[in-house]
């Protein structure tokens, strides 16, 4: 059985002084809940605490089996350049505040708030699964995207290992993956990805949001610290693995003042690409976000908030396709502006990746494998 409360690496994570080293400030009900509900004590649970200490006990991450028939997920939208992705876990306990994928836990009846970094949902079937899928004479090969929704290289990823349970799979079928992490865990699995990068079928981007560790802190406190995550660029460049950095998401007034700085830094370490996002704030995050800003940076709250407006049509999010990611408004051109004079001064972006789906081929073992397993199904509906 997995453990229930997986440590902390303190060499790849951000220490926990506040909150016990989780992004949000609170559990509120989820979108589809009708009662609402608040994380309290009555004391009985943490009998060491001194006299008058307000502290709630600290928020133990328990994880839980998803049942998942499928492994691949797929997309339309427009404005991604990806239509199918893998995600081994549901939740992300690296807590940063403004993690986009955060309402998708009230689809489990959990909160978006602390539910989401402390109750994760993990799937132990994905090789297998993944296996069979691909195996299939309906697929049709193309990049197989990671890091989309949650980290996959999350702390609990150097338990599970499902992460490199999938790589070997794309791997043995020659199948390109694209991967986007903030962990420096993503340099354990060098061996498999410098030897698919050498047949041109991985690429990796780190997400570098900020530079400032006590900002990183408070925003992403179980992520990798900012020099750590320069420190995988530079271990996956010098093994041959194209690499590059996405400064995301730029929030104006916070962190935006960085881009630059952070692109530089990453091409340093030898990151040959770069991407930006501006900062979303759908359904529940709109909240959760304003609670942190108010709490870790009340001087500026006011002034970021306005600032996000100004990028979104007066309001604090725009979900409409291609705006989504870049927003719109002078904030939001100017942004754009620094990145691609930026990128054009550190010779960033000059080669453009085209992973090769043309070496995907089913291994013998996994043809093997589907008949075995479809007899088996036969012979299960004859019982």
């Amino acid at each position: 059985m997995p453990p229930k409360d997986p440590p902390l690496y303190p060499d790849d994570a951000i220490s926990e002084p506040q909150h016990n080293g989780r992004g949000a400030l609170s559990n509120a009900s989820s979108r589809y809940d009708s009662e609402k509900r608040i994380r309290t004590t009555d004391g009985w649970e943490a009998p060491e605490q001194p006299a008058g200490d307000d502290e709630l006990p600290p928020l133990r991450t328990t994880l839980t089996r998803d049942a998942t028939r499928t492994i691949l997920a797929r997309n339309t939208s427009p404005d991604v350049p990806f239509d199918r992705s893998i995600n081994p876990y549901r939740g992300c306990e690296h807590g940063c505040i403004y993690c986009f994928a955060r309402p998708t836990h009230a689809y489990l009846g959990l909160s978006p708030g602390l539910d989401f970094e402390t109750r994760i949902l993990f799937k132990p079937e994905a090789a297998r699964l993944l296996t069979a899928e691909l195996a299939s004479p309906k697929y049709r090969c193309d990049v197989v995207a990671m890091g989309t929704n949650t980290d996959p290289y999350q702390p609990v990823e150097r338990e599970l290992k499902i992460t490199r349970q999938i790589l070997r799979v794309l791997s043995d079928f020659n199948n390109p993956v694209g991967i986007v992490s903030k962990n420096h865990l993503v340099t354990r699995d060098i061996d498999i990805l410098a030897d698919m990068a050498r047949r041109n079928l991985a690429e990796v981007f780190l997400s570098v949001t900020t530079l400032d560790k006590d900002l990183a802190r408070a925003m992403e406190p179980r992520a990798s610290a900012p020099h750590r995550r320069l420190e995988a660029i530079r271990m996956l460049a010098e093994a041959g693995v194209p690499v590059g950095v996405m400064a995301a998401p730029m929030i104006p007034g916070l962190n935006d003042h960085e881009m630059e700085s952070i692109l530089e830094a990453a091409m340093e370490a030898g990151a040959t690409r770069a991407g930006f996002t501006v900062l979303r704030l759908p359904l529940e995050i709109k909240d959760l976000f304003d609670e942190w800003l108010r709490a870790h940076r009340p001087d500026r709250a006011e002034r970021v908030l306005s600032l996000i407006r100004q990028m979104r049509g007066g309001a604090l999010y725009q979900a409409e396709f291609g705006l989504r990611m870049r927003g719109e408004g002078p904030i939001a051109q100017l942004l754009g502006a620094r990145f691609s004079a930026a990128v054009k001064r550190l010779g960033l972006n000059r080669i453009r990746y085209r992973l090769d789906t043309l070496r995907f081929a089913v291994p013998e073992s996994a043809r093997t494998a589907l008949v075995d397993a479809r007899r088996d199904a036969r012979q299960m509906k004859l019982l």
